[in-house]
């Protein structure tokens, strides 16, 4: 009676343990990133027809508010504010009639955040590719919805 007793209790020691060690592991739903793809192209999207449109508050919507940006050749933005005004300068000074296409690359997910690698293009006006490079992206889900709070890109195009 005593070994069968010794038996259920170390049987039941080594459930609990087997539960408890893979307890983390589901605890943590897996996030469907081919679900959210269609929700971050659209934002690449918005934010493309935005700069097309010259619209700064339209592409710093893309932005939280405490947001930085790392772009080519000048030091990194930080803020939406600081980032809506750099965009509002550059597209006020553009005279190039080009446009830029985002597409999404790939995505990765955990918890509240998301890290989009994408890919650009530039095209002017007579379709023809005039650059492209890549861009990564760091959203972080705020009241529901992702915003950017990292951003980061980059021409593999040959400088000039």
């Amino acid at each position: 009676m005593r070994k069968s007793y010794h038996a259920a209790a170390f049987g039941g020691v080594l459930a609990l343990l087997f539960v408890g060690c893979t307890a983390n592991v589901s605890d943590k739903a897996a996030i469907d990133t081919e679900t959210l793809r269609p929700e971050i192209q659209a934002k690449e999207d918005a934010y493309a027809a935005a700069e097309k449109a010259k619209d700064a508050a339209g592409v710093a919507a893309y932005y939280a508010q405490d947001a930085v940006s790392y772009s080519r050749n000048e030091a990194p933005l930080s803020g939406q504010a600081a980032i809506k005004e750099s965009i509002a300068k550059r597209i006020a000074s553009d005279t190039t009639g080009n446009h830029s296409v985002y597409k999404v690359v790939d995505l990765f997910a955990e918890g509240d955040l998301l890290v989009e690698i994408g890919s650009w293009t530039q095209i002017n006006p007579a379709g023809a590719e005039v650059d492209k490079g890549h861009y990564m992206s760091v959203f972080q889900k705020q009241n529901g919805k992702y915003l950017c709070i990292r951003d980061m890109n980059v021409s593999s195009s040959p400088a000039k």
